[in-house]
């Protein structure tokens, strides 16, 4: 018989580096889940990423058990990534900071393609490059599906 589900926990930690400070303890504290041993499962499944901010989602049970399942890095810290910034603009529509290729939002939305609600690749481009534009970030060259 399925274990009965208490609720969920979604965090942002980085990757290899999760440790019982919070925003992790107090989360995990307040629904009765091992701390200590989340922070061990969630380090060794995330070592080959080390400090890159990753979402996670933890399923708590009614036995205080848990599992987690670990997303891809957000769509905006990938695009800083790429272009090489420490964060976007503070007026995304009037000042621009820097920019990305279409290659490098279709390198993005292929990655993030698992956790985006986009059945095509081209669905999945157009919402990480409103991200970039919503960051002040201009998406240089033409559209891939712009056929002028």
């Amino acid at each position: 018989m399925a274990k009965e589900v208490e609720g969920f926990v979604k965090l942002q930690v980085r990757g290899g580096q999760a440790n019982p400070s919070p925003p992790v303890g107090p989360a995990l504290g307040a629904k009765g889940v091992n701390i200590m041993e989340f922070c061990k499962r969630f380090n060794a499944k995330t070592q080959e990423s080390p400090g890159k901010l990753l979402p996670v989602v933890i399923t708590v049970y009614k036995d205080k058990s848990f599992d987690f399942i670990v997303k891809t890095a957000p769509a905006a810290v990938q695009l800083l990534e790429k272009a090489k910034l420490k964060k976007g603009s503070p007026e995304s529509n009037r000042q621009k900071v820097g920019s990305v290729t279409w290659d490098q939002v279709k390198a993005i939305a292929e990655d993030k393609m698992e956790d985006l609600n986009a059945f095509k690749i081209e669905s999945a481009m157009k919402m990480v490059a409103g991200t970039a534009r919503s960051m002040g970030l201009n998406v240089k060259g033409k559209a891939p599906w712009d056929s002028e």
